[in-house]
């Protein structure tokens, strides 16, 4: 979904999955079947034949645009899921409403690969129903063709001077997460007159907007329809590569720093399939395929090293976050119900 560019080709590999898994994977007629949802374009497709073709387990492989859209839709009750890959304030959500399994780590031995860094966080304390899978930041990216002065700052999106050219994140928790930051104020505040002050700022900004986007940020900034916007800091490496004018920062007030984990939601009718999937996920060879493939850095601190030796300095620096970039970085939190609802009005009100 972020690389139209490459959008044939990874549909291509996506159909010859989905065609395997019609078959019933690496051994026809075996009826085993996982369900996985993850993020566009966050996987190389050739590590689910290779699961298909270990395990005998059919991959049914579908894509999600936010957190909030699964969130939804798992809650509805209408969605077949076995492994979902949410973010970390989505997963705390999701525990506190019961809505996860406790996973049986005998069927996970690789969770032992995962850097320690990345266990034990406010979503998932005791590490009971979760596995860290990437981890990353939000960068800054504008076109320096166009913006002639190097950008430093949230406050670029804010500035009257890029009018119409100024793309912004189409989710409440990223577009609020932002202004708060600018702000000088903590993405998790649960002040409501910050919060509140974050939506004047929002609501002044949608005057000079060009669009709410999500996925869309990557083409339009390559192609030079907008000059700057927020965006995964790791999918910078694949929009320079088209686009050479393009520019990364992390903004001096500080950035999100997220962890995407995969878990298994309550319904699942496999989950000692879908443990077996984690576990494969986590391997180093398949952390390492798939890093190479979406640039985001694995939680698996063995794949990430070697990845890490493979990189140019600015790609590094682009992929993994150095002492001082993580010291002024931040997770969102799962926020209480109060100041949740208090998104949602706002939210409805800028965007209607």
């Amino acid at each position: 979904m972020k690389r139209t560019i490459v959008l044939i080709v990874v549909l291509c590999l996506l159909l010859a999955v989905f065609a395997t898994g019609c078959r019933g994977g690496g051994r026809p007629g075996s009826g085993e079947v996982v369900y996985v949802h993850n993020w566009g374009e966050f996987i190389d497709p050739s590590v689910l034949r290779i699961f298909e073709e270990e395990y005998g387990i059919s991959v049914i492989y579908r894509t999600f645009e936010t957190n909030e859209t699964l969130y939804a839709a798992l809650r509805g009750g209408g969605m077949v899921a076995d492994v979902v890959i949410p973010s970390d304030y989505m997963i705390a959500r999701m525990i506190e409403e019961d809505m996860l399994y406790e996973l049986d780590f005998d069927n996970i031995p690789n969770v032992s690969l995962i850097d320690p860094r990345f266990r034990g966080l406010d979503f998932d304390p005791e590490n009971r129903f979760s596995v860290p899978y990437k981890v990353g930041t939000v960068g800054l990216i504008y076109n320096s063709a166009l913006i002639t002065e190097p950008v430093t700052s949230w406050g670029a999106l804010f500035d009257p001077a890029f009018a119409g050219e100024i793309l912004m994140f189409d989710n409440p928790r990223d577009a609020f997460g932002i202004a708060l930051l600018y702000l000088g104020y903590s993405m998790n505040t649960t002040n409501e007159d910050e919060i509140r002050e974050a939506f004047d700022l929002l609501v002044a900004q949608r005057e000079i907007l060009q669009a709410y986007v999500m996925d869309q940020i990557f083409e339009k900034l390559i192609s030079g329809e907008a000059w700057i916007g927020p965006y995964y800091a790791p999918d910078f490496l694949t929009m320079y590569a088209y686009n050479p004018d393009l520019r990364m920062v992390r903004p001096v007030e500080g950035t999100n720093f997220f962890v995407d984990a995969m878990v298994v939601p309550r319904g699942s009718q496999n989950q000692h399939n879908a443990e077996l999937f984690i576990n494969f996920m986590v391997r180093t060879d398949i952390a390492l395929a798939n890093m190479r493939f979406v640039y985001y850095a694995s939680a698996n601190a063995e794949a990430a090293a070697i990845f890490a030796d493979e990189l140019d300095p600015m790609q590094r620096e682009v992929v993994f976050v150095g002492p001082e970039d993580y010291a002024k970085t931040e997770v969102f939190r799962h926020l209480p119900q109060n100041i949740l609802d208090l998104y949602d009005r706002l939210w409805a009100d800028l965007r209607s």
